[in-house]
C-alpha cells in the first residue's frame, strides 16, 4: 500500500491531455500519462481529464484519497477568444450628467473583432440612477431581448463606489444570469480599459462555468477529496470558485504552466525559459527567482489582464528547411505536422535509401522552398530535431533522441546539395533556426537588464532539444534541458503556488493603505486554500502611476522539502563562486539562516568605488539572490525594526527623481521576503515589521540592502 501523498497536475492541450503524479514530499515525479483530448465527448475536456487520472492512478499504485492537491491548465478561455467561440454579452451602463456620455461610449465594444470578419456579440442598455429599481429592471430586460447571455454592469468610479454596479448585479442575478462587474475584475482606474476587460471575461463566462462544473462534478465522483485548483496567466493557480468569477485568468495561462515547472523543478534564479513545441518556441524571462508579467494585449488592445511576458518565435522541432540558391535560408514557419510529413530522423535507414533533396509548397500559400527528401520509404521532412541529432545536440533518452546513424543520413543528402559536410549542413540547419530565437533572447535581456554572463538557458517541450543546446553554444551562455522537459507543462500545474494580485491606484499612498492592499493579497490566497504561515506577498509602489500592486503566493500544504538532495557547504560555495564568476577562495559567507547561506567578494576598481556583489543560496545549492552590490547586516527580529530604520536612513538617496529608499530583502526562516518594490522609507519600514510579525524575538533575520543608483 502506498502511503505517499501526491500532488496531481493536469494540462489540456489542443491535441493531448497530459497529466503527472509528483510526490508531495520530496517532488519527485511518480507517473506520467498522455491521453487525447476530450473535445468532442459529452462532457467536453472534464472526460479526458478524469481518464487521465484514472490511467496514473493506476500507474503509480494510489488511490484517490491519497490526492493532496489536483489541478488544470486549459486553453479552453483562450482557444474561445481565438475562434470566436462566446457568449452574448450585455452591457449596461451607469451614468447621469456628464458622465453618462462616455459610459455610452461603451456600445463601442460591439464592434470589438475577434477573428476576421466576426465580431464580439454584444447588446447595450444605459441606467441613469442605479437606484431607480424600475429603469434597473428595464434595462436588463433589454439587453436580455437582445440574446444577452451573461451581463456586466460598468460605471465611471465604481473602483472607489462601487455601489451602483453592485445594485444593477443583484437585479440581473435576479434573473438568473451570470453577471459581472467591472470592479470585481480590475480595481485599476480607466473606464474604457477596465470596461473591456470586464466584457471579454463576461463573453467567456458561461462556457468557462459549464466545463468547471463539469470537471468539479467528475473529480469528486471520482472520489478525490482535494480541492480542484485552474492554472493562471501569471504562472500561478486559483481556486475554481475564483476561476468560476474571473475566468480571463486563464487566457494565455498555456505558456505559464511550462514555466511554473521551470521554477520550481529547475529553480532558476535568472535566465530565460524557452518552451519549445513542433511548431514554435515560447520564451519568458526569470528575474531573481521570479517570472516577468505584464499587462496582456487581448484582442488587439492593453488589457487589465496580468499575465507571463511570453514572446512566440515560429521555430520548434518539427520546423522544416528552406533552401534558396543552393543555401539553407530559414527554418519554419511550417512544421512537419502541418505539412502532414514524418520527421526524416525518425525513419529506417531502409526508408532512407536513395534519397533526394527537392523543394515543396507544403501548404498551398506557401513559398517552394521548403527542402524535403524522397526516398525508398516515401516522402519525409528534414526539420530541426534531425539536424539537432545529427550534430550530437539530443542528449540519449530525450523525448526527441533518435538513432544517430538514421539522423546523420537524413542529413548527408542536404549536405551533399550544399556541397559541405553532415556537420556543417546540420550547423547551418541550425543556426538558421536559432537565430530567430537567439534575436528574442537577446532582446528580453536588453528588455530586463538581466546580466548574460549568469543568465542561464533552460529548454522545456519536447522539442527542447532541437533550440536550446544550439543557442547556447554560439552565444556563449549556460543553457541545460529541463529534466522530463516534454512534461514540463504537467509538471508545472503540479508544483505551482496559489497566486492572487490586488493593484490599486492610491495617489500619495501611505503605510496603512499599503499594509492594507498587502493584507487584501495574503487573504486572498489564505481564503482559496494556501497555508496561513507560508505565504509570500511582494509589494511595488509605482510613483509615476500611483499605482499599489500586492502579490501573494502561498501552497495548499507546506511542504517539508526533504529531498534526497541537499547540497554540502563545498556545494553551495561553488555555486556562489560559478554565479559570482571568482575563485572560490576569494568568496566568503557573510550571513545565513537554516535555509539561506549569504555569500560576498569584493570587486577593486580603479578611480571608482569597490562594489561588493552577494549571492544568496539555498540548501539545494541554488543561487536565489543576485545582488550586484550589497550590504549585508544580521539582528534579530527583536531588534530587526531599530536596526533597519537605521540601515534604511543611511541607504536612502534624494535627488530630482524624489526619494528612494534601498531595495531591501529580508532572510527570514525559510523565506526571502522581497521588499525592493517600496521607493518610499515609511511605508518600507512600516511593511518589514509586518513581515516580522508573529516571530519570536530571538529568531535570525538578515536584511539585503542595495543602494539605488
Amino acid at each position: 500500500m502506498n502511503t505517499h501523498r501526491i500532488r496531481v497536475g493536469i494540462d489540456v492541450g489542443g491535441t493531448f491531455t497530459d497529466a503527472v503524479a509528483v510526490d508531495a514530499t520530496t517532488l519527485r515525479l511518480l507517473g506520467q500519462v498522455k491521453v487525447p483530448t476530450s473535445h468532442h465527448h459529452e462532457d467536453g475536456v472534464a472526460h479526458g481529464i478524469v481518464e487521465a487520472l484514472d490511467r496514473l492512478l493506476e500507474q503509480t499504485g494510489h488511490a484517490p484519497k491519497d490526492v493532496a492537491f489536483l489541478a488544470h491548465g486549459t486553453t479552453q478561455a483562450t482557444n474561445a477568444l481565438l475562434e470566436g467561440d462566446v457568449a452574448t454579452v450585455g452591457l449596461i451602463g451607469i451614468g447621469a450628467g456628464p458622465s453618462a456620455a462616455f459610459t455610452r461610449r461603451l456600445a463601442a465594444f460591439r464592434k470589438l473583432e475577434l477573428t476576421p470578419g466576426k465580431r464580439l456579440p454584444l447588446a447595450y442598455a444605459h441606467v441613469a440612477d442605479p437606484d431607480d429599481a424600475p429603469a434597473v429592471r428595464a434595462a436588463v430586460d433589454a439587453v436580455v431581448q437582445e440574446g444577452a447571455q451573461v451581463v456586466v454592469t460598468s460605471q465611471p468610479f465604481s473602483v472607489d463606489r462601487p455601489e451602483g454596479e453592485d445594485t444593477v448585479v443583484a437585479a440581473a442575478r435576479e434573473r438568473g444570469l451570470p453577471t459581472t462587474a467591472a470592479h470585481e475584475i480590475t480595481s485599476l482606474y480607466g473606464l474604457h480599459k477596465r470596461t473591456r476587460t470586464a466584457v471579454v471575461n463576461a463573453a467567456i463566462l458561461p462556457r468557462m462555468l459549464a466545463t468547471a462544473d463539469l470537471v468539479d462534478a467528475s473529480i469528486i465522483k471520482a472520489g478525490v477529496s482535494a480541492p480542484l485548483m485552474v492554472m493562471r496567466c501569471d504562472g500561478g493557480v486559483m481556486s475554481l470558485d475564483e476561476m468560476r468569477r474571473r475566468p480571463l485568468l486563464t487566457v494565455l495561462s498555456g505558456p505559464a504552466a511550462g514555466v511554473a515547472g521551470a521554477l520550481m523543478q529547475e529553480r532558476i534564479s535568472e535566465g530565460l525559459f524557452l518552451e519549445t513545441g513542433g511548431t514554435s518556441t515560447d520564451i519568458s524571462v526569470v528575474r531573481r527567482g521570479k517570472v516577468a508579467v505584464r499587462h496582456a494585449t487581448i484582442l488587439g488592445k492593453t488589457s487589465y489582464l496580468s499575465a507571463l511576458d511570453v514572446r512566440t518565435v515560429g521555430v520548434g522541432g518539427g520546423s522544416m528547411v528552406r533552401l534558396a540558391g543552393g543555401k539553407v535560408t530559414g527554418a519554419g514557419p511550417r512544421s512537419a505536422h502541418i505539412a502532414g510529413l514524418p520527421y526524416a530522423c525518425y525513419a529506417t535507414l531502409d526508408d532512407l535509401r536513395d534519397a533526394k533533396v527537392t523543394t515543396i509548397r507544403p501548404m498551398d500559400d506557401d513559398p517552394a522552398d521548403y527542402a524535403v527528401l524522397d526516398a525508398a520509404g516515401g516522402r519525409f521532412a528534414i526539420t530541426m530535431t534531425c539536424a539537432a541529432n545529427a550534430l550530437g545536440r539530443v542528449p540519449e533518452g530525450d523525448f526527441a533522441h533518435c538513432d544517430p546513424a538514421v539522423a546523420k543520413a537524413a542529413i548527408e543528402p542536404l549536405a551533399a546539395t550544399l556541397g559541405t559536410d553532415v556537420a556543417t549542413a546540420a550547423a547551418r540547419v541550425l543556426d538558421a533556426g536559432t537565430d530567430q530565437v537567439k534575436s528574442v533572447v537577446d532582446a528580453m535581456i536588453r528588455d530586463y537588464r538581466l546580466d548574460k554572463d549568469t543568465a542561464v538557458l533552460v529548454g522545456g517541450g519536447g522539442g527542447a532539444a532541437a533550440v536550446t543546446p544550439h543557442l547556447a553554444a554560439v552565444s556563449g551562455q549556460e543553457g541545460r534541458i529541463a529534466r522530463h522537459n516534454e512534461v514540463i507543462s504537467p509538471i508545472g500545474v503540479a508544483l505551482a503556488l496559489i497566486r492572487e494580485q490586488v493593484e490599486r491606484i492610491i495617489p500619495g499612498a501611505g503605510q496603512e493603505q499599503i499594509l492594507a492592499v498587502r493584507a487584501e493579497a495574503e487573504a486572498a490566497v489564505v481564503a482559496q486554500g494556501a497555508a496561513a504561515d507560508g505565504v509570500e506577498v511582494e509589494v511595488t509602489v509605482d510613483p509615476q502611476t500611483s499605482t499599489v500592486r500586492a502579490v501573494a503566493t502561498g501552497a495548499t500544504e507546506l511542504r517539508t522539502q526533504d529531498r534526497a538532495h541537499r547540497a554540502d557547504d563545498a556545494d553551495r560555495l561553488r555555486a556562489a563562486a560559478d554565479s559570482l564568476k571568482t575563485d572560490p577562495a576569494s568568496v566568503r559567507v557573510l550571513a545565513g539562516t537554516p535555509a539561506h547561506t549569504v555569500y560576498g567578494t569584493d570587486v577593486r576598481r580603479r578611480f571608482r568605488a569597490d562594489r561588493h556583489p552577494v549571492r544568496v543560496v539555498d540548501a539545494d545549492g541554488v543561487v536565489r539572490l543576485h545582488a550586484p552590490d550589497a550590504h549585508v547586516e544580521t539582528t534579530t527580529v527583536g531588534r530587526a525594526p531599530e536596526v533597519l530604520a537605521g540601515l534604511v536612513k543611511e541607504a536612502t538617496s534624494y535627488g530630482d527623481g524624489g526619494v528612494r529608499a534601498p531595495a531591501l530583502r529580508l532572510l527570514l526562516g525559510s523565506r526571502i521576503a522581497d521588499l525592493s518594490g517600496v521607493l518610499d522609507p515609511g511605508p518600507l519600514l512600516a511593511l518589514a515589521r509586518s513581515e516580522l510579525r508573529a516571530r519570536a524575538a530571538d529568531e535570525p533575520v538578515v536584511a539585503v540592502l542595495e543602494v539605488r543608483s
